[in-house]
């Protein structure tokens, strides 16, 4: 299986531009090395006739491409990859299992360079976030980020390495799967869709978009709070002054282009799941047929005197950011809480406003999170940057003056000067219209989604049957009335006969905890819910194999996690604290269940690659990925060099000798690194 889900049947009612051109140039469909439709022996363009015409518009489409060799075919091993310059723009070349391909060189999500990334079975997994691209089709198979890339022609001439890539494509790096056009007759003021989705976040986008992919040509509703077309919240925090426009996932051309609707500043007040229907705060219902609730979450209340004076946020919206950004300029700006949005919020003021102070109840920032010396190692950094901290305290109450914040009062009598106040003291789920609605919840309002069964692996009956939860699908060895084997599959669905959930709001079984239900409030993981309930919808289960992945940027710094450490008892940390650059492998028991990282990539993606295929990674593995990790940054510094300028400089730079890289390179290989971490 590809990426994070079983392959469903494609349906593809439109072709894309790009595959217009490559059916149009004779590629393979893979793009990979293949015979030009058109050429000759000589090279020369072929012709069967003296139509003027038809080499007229051949001469104008050959404008639209370039063409170049790119390296000699023994500059490449098996598993590598390299970006090169074809004039026009760049691509990335791979070589695995002996043939070459290309593809765009920039992760579509935030542009980061996949040279840096990590290579295994047939895909490209992004080093700054996670997502991963198919070597093969550019397709994405792992998120987030919404687009696939493009792929390009190669062929091998005289043991030379020659692409052909669209100019076009070469620019703009990324490609939008083909979409199914709505055949439904579409009246917006008709109160019934086919399917209605709650929430315009990742995984409300996602599911649209997941299911006019699938070949859905019916009507999809989307109705959001929010006043924009879905934008890219992560960014509020990192970047206050950034608008509505500048972070926008989709425009509204594209989403109309598509016939997904988009009803903004409407709200849902209630569910009725026995007539199928919502009702909106204005009083107005909607019928649906398949309704998908991915509504997110909402900040925490805290309980304090002065509630009412203005100029205290919780960082929402755009204009919260905006706002936020305008009142701090060279003003006193205190930060009530330690979540990552608090401490990004933190860090982004710190070149605006006079004084930056923050309040926790902790003993130091993401103590449950990263453990108590990463903690320790970021709230230096934030120390060293003119931020205050007063941690092991709340606020009592907020003093305003004229109605306007000038004081935050701790419980422990401090006073601090303030204009403005971010509360970042973190969320509950966004689901308080669903009571009464018939849609389960746990005891924290969090909605609970199924999984379900199919056979891989033996275990008793008596074990299985305690364990499923709403779809039964067995495969029983006659003689012993035992379950061979069993995968675990999401389709996202709730009690509820046709209603679906997904993202920050749910819990669901995770594979990695014998499938305990979790909730994982990350960005990434609400793109893997959205289209799962996409295809739960299409009547198709989707496999649970993705890795939790999540990131948070603070003065130029990011720091990568991926895995799910809830309950870690040990952290081992390789590298420097001090100077930032380490890496913390997270443990229960003997097993490795997370993985955080500053300025070590890709290790990140690396052990993600390795989580997602199953294997476990046992603390006595961690030596290996970095073995791994130093081969890695040393085939990086030299990959552009002719073999015989790789000087014995090169591996002591990375404090290593030739001899060590040599004997490191022996073992990634008998590890079989390239695909995962040795189970001996």
């Amino acid at each position: 299986m590809g990426g994070c889900f079983s392959k469903p049947v494609e349906v593809k009612v439109e072709l894309s531009l790009l595959e217009k051109e490559k059916e149009a140039d004779g590629l393979s469909p893979n793009g990979k090395a293949s015979p030009f439709a058109d050429c000759r022996p000589n090279g020369a363009l072929g012709r069967n006739s003296d139509d003027d015409s038809a080499l007229l518009q051949a001469y104008r489409k050959s404008r639209d491409y370039v063409e170049a060799s790119v390296c000699h075919v023994k500059d490449l091993e098996n598993g590598q990859m390299r970006e090169v310059d074809l004039g026009s723009g760049r691509a990335l070349l791979i070589k695995d299992h002996g043939e070459f391909s290309a593809m765009g060189h920039k992760c579509p999500h935030y542009g980061a360079p996949l040279v840096k990334g990590v290579l295994s079975k047939g895909r490209v997994r992004c080093p700054w976030h996670g997502a991963c691209f198919n070597v093969a089709t550019g397709d994405i198979e792992d998120f987030p980020g919404l687009d696939g890339l493009p792929t390009f022609q190669v062929r091998v001439e005289k043991d030379k390495v020659i692409i052909r890539a669209n100019k076009q494509a070469l620019r703009s790096q990324k490609r939008s799967k083909a979409m199914a056009r709505c055949s439904a007759v579409v009246n917006c003021s008709t109160g019934f869709a086919h399917v209605l989705i709650i929430g315009s976040g990742p995984a409300g986008l996602v599911c649209a978009e997941t299911l006019r992919q699938e070949g859905f040509t019916d009507r999809i509703v989307v109705c959001t709070m929010d006043r924009h077309p879905p934008y890219d919240r992560p960014k509020l925090s990192k970047s206050l002054d950034s608008t509505a426009e500048q972070l926008r996932l989709r425009s509204l051309d594209f989403l109309q282009d598509h016939r997904i609707e988009l009803l903004t500043e409407k709200e849902v007040v209630a569910i009725d799941v026995k007539t199928r229907s919502i009702t909106f705060e204005e009083g107005l219902k909607m019928e649906y047929r398949k309704l998908f609730i991915a509504t997110g979450n909402k900040p925490k209340a805290l309980n304090y005197k002065g509630t009412e004076v203005r100029n205290v946020f919780h960082l929402r919206t755009p204009e919260d950011a905006n706002s936020i950004a305008r009142l701090a300029d060279n003003k006193n700006a205190v930060i009530v809480g330690t979540s990552f949005v608090g401490m990004e919020a933190a860090a982004a003021l710190t070149d605006k406003a006079h004084s930056v102070s923050i309040v926790g109840v902790e003993s130091v920032p993401f103590k449950k999170a990263l453990g108590e010396k990463v903690g320790k190692a970021i709230m230096k950094l934030f120390e060293a940057n003119r931020v205050k901290f007063y941690m092991l305290n709340e606020v009592s109450e907020m003093i305003g003056h004229h109605g306007q914040l000038k004081e935050v009062v701790l419980k422990s009598g401090k006073v601090l000067r303030a204009d403005v106040c971010v509360i970042g003291a973190g969320c509950v789920p966004a689901t308080s219209f669903l009571k009464q609605s018939g849609v389960h919840m746990d005891s924290k309002g969090f909605i609970t989604v199924n999984k379900v069964f199919f056979a891989t692996r033996t275990c008793y009956m008596a074990d299985f049957l305690s364990r499923v939860v709403f779809v039964y699908v067995f495969i029983l060895q006659k003689q012993s009335r035992r379950i061979v084997s069993v995968w675990v599959f999401l389709m996202m669905q709730t009690n509820a006969d046709g209603v679906f959930a997904g993202g920050d709001v749910v819990t669901f079984p995770f594979p990695p905890r014998n499938n305990k239900k979790v909730n994982i409030p990350h960005w990434q993981m609400a793109h893997v819910h959205g289209r799962a309930a996409a295809l739960g919808m299409l009547g198709r289960v989707t496999e649970m194999t993705t890795v939790p992945y999540f990131w948070s940027a603070m003065f130029g710094k990011t720091i990568r996690y991926a895995g799910y450490g809830d309950g870690f008892d040990d952290v081992i940390i390789q590298g420097d604290l001090d100077e930032l650059r380490f890496v913390a492998f997270y443990t229960r028991g003997e097993e490795v269940v997370a993985v955080a990282s500053m300025n070590y990539d890709p290790i990140v993606s690396r052990a993600a690659e390795v989580l997602g295929s199953g294997k476990a990674i046992k603390k006595r593995d961690v030596e290996k990925l970095l073995v791994h990790y130093v081969r890695l940054q040393v085939w990086n510094k030299i990959r552009d060099r002719p073999i015989e300028q790789q000087k014995e400089e090169d591996f002591k730079s990375q404090g290593w000798t030739l001899g060590q890289i040599q004997l490191a390179d022996c073992a990634v290989q008998k590890m079989n690194m390239h695909t995962s971490v040795s189970e001996q």
